[in-house]
């Protein structure tokens, strides 16, 4: 059998097992006995390569993240930030909505996830944000769609296994996402501030500046240690101060004490629970990256991805065109697998493809990241969407209508990414990269 036509049918065979709900690990696998069976790619190879891929030091970040953001969900931490930005938006007509997207942001520039930004906010200010006169499927939706920041937001998971597998500088993928995460918030706050015209919603009363300001000074002493957290883990990352890993550290030894001490959100059951919760998370995504690394390079060991780009040319070598597919397909990916997997699977494969086009590293992870979040948006994978309908407590038809608005507005945060390279550039060469 041809290697491209082995490819395919180990990818239909991968698609397959995913659709009737197999546990990722044993989709890659069925497809890794495909490769092995019917390829005859030798194994015992794959495995000690994956392995050694598995321990490599760069990744222990990942389950050190995890765990900082499992700490950080029930440390109270969310609960502060919000108050004290409320403070300053809580007589804008709207203002509720862009407190709940700044503090995915932030949160997301904390724990380097999707679900933390959702748990930690959705559960508390769902309810608030229906309180004040949002209707509860508009303030599901509109949290449920910011918590994408996690991934855009440095530090990012998904971002670090990009440079990981491509061999990119993390720090420059890390950067390269901040400028469409910025354009993401604009546009998800003009969404709200749009929508909030519409609604009949119950505003802060008016106070006296001096009061005022006397209540911002309480909430933010309240605030300052949630505050210092993103401080203290970017300014470490940046200023060279600390490598991602020990970045991840950091966040977890300052989490510990806040969540227990400070904000006495956590408690030393709490802390056991979402150590052993983490730690299953963290086994079940390394033997995931460990398979799904194995299958990618039995692709490449065929030569697959010289293939892909001889056959691209074949058709056109219009580098719009060429973009324009290669979002087609990570949309497809998003929609199927999840942003890590996505990126294990299609980055090396469509990394000699981008190179032939001109296209810079850095742009190329910012192009993944963008369309790979919102495949946790889009059916049938859909993960945060489904968590977003299970904490908001509303019906999946409900969600549909305003998260189809919010995604239209995110159609062109995913172009500017693709053919303005300045978006995804200019703040990594601020920084030298």
């Amino acid at each position: 059998m041809e290697p491209v036509s082995l490819v395919l049918c180990s990818l239909a065979i991968l698609m397959t097992l995913l659709a009737l709900g197999v546990p990722i690990v044993f989709c890659f696998s069925g497809a890794l006995a495909f490769m092995s069976i019917v390829g005859g790619v030798t194994m015992k190879g794959m495995l000690m390569w994956g392995v050694q891929q598995v321990l490599s030091p760069a990744l222990l970040c990942i389950p050190l993240f995890i765990y900082a953001g499992s700490l950080m969900s029930g440390s109270g931490i969310a609960k502060y930030l919000l108050e004290f930005v409320d403070v300053f938006v809580g007589r804008i007509r709207g203002g509720l909505g862009l407190v709940a997207i700044f503090t995915c942001a932030i949160l997301g520039a904390i724990s380097g996830s999707t679900f933390t930004g959702l748990a930690a906010t959705g559960n508390m200010l769902i309810p608030e944000m229906e309180k004040r006169g949002y209707p509860r499927a508009f303030a599901t939706a509109l949290i449920t769609c910011a918590s994408i920041l996690g991934v855009l937001i440095p530090p990012s998971t998904p971002m670090i296994i990009f440079g990981w597998v491509t061999g990119a500088n993390v720090l420059a993928c890390f950067l390269s996402t901040v400028g469409p995460g910025l354009l993401t918030i604009v546009v998800f706050s003009l969404i709200n501030l749009f929508f909030s015209r519409r609604f009949d919603l119950r505003l802060m009363p008016a106070r006296a500046p001096r009061e005022m300001r006397r209540e911002a000074g309480i909430r933010f002493r309240r605030a300052l240690p949630a505050l210092f957290m993103p401080i203290l883990i970017l300014g470490g990352i940046y200023s060279g101060a600390m490598t991602p890993t020990e970045a991840a550290a950091v966040a977890v030894v300052y989490a510990l004490p806040v969540g227990l001490f400070v904000y006495r959100g956590l408690s030393l059951r709490d802390v056991f629970d979402r150590t052993r919760e983490s730690a299953v998370s963290v086994g079940a995504i390394m033997i995931m990256i460990m398979c799904s690394m194995m299958l990618s390079q039995t692709y490449v060991v065929l030569q697959i991805p010289q293939a892909i780009v001889q056959s691209v040319f074949s058709l056109t070598d219009n580098s719009v065109l060429i973009l324009v597919l290669i979002n087609l397909l990570l949309l497809f990916v998003g929609m199927i697998v999840n942003d890590t997997t996505g990126i294990i699977l299609v980055a090396p494969l469509l990394l000699p493809l981008a190179e032939a086009i001109g296209l810079e590293t850095t742009q190329y992870a910012a192009i993944f990241g963008v369309n790979l979040a919102v495949g946790s948006l889009t059916p049938p994978y859909a993960s945060l969407l489904y968590l977003g309908v299970r904490v908001g407590k509303i019906r999946f038809e409900e969600i549909l209508p305003y998260l189809g608005i919010f995604l239209l507005g995110y159609v062109p945060v995913m172009l500017l990414t693709t053919y303005v390279p300045e978006v995804s550039l200019f703040i990594p060469r601020l920084f030298g990269y």
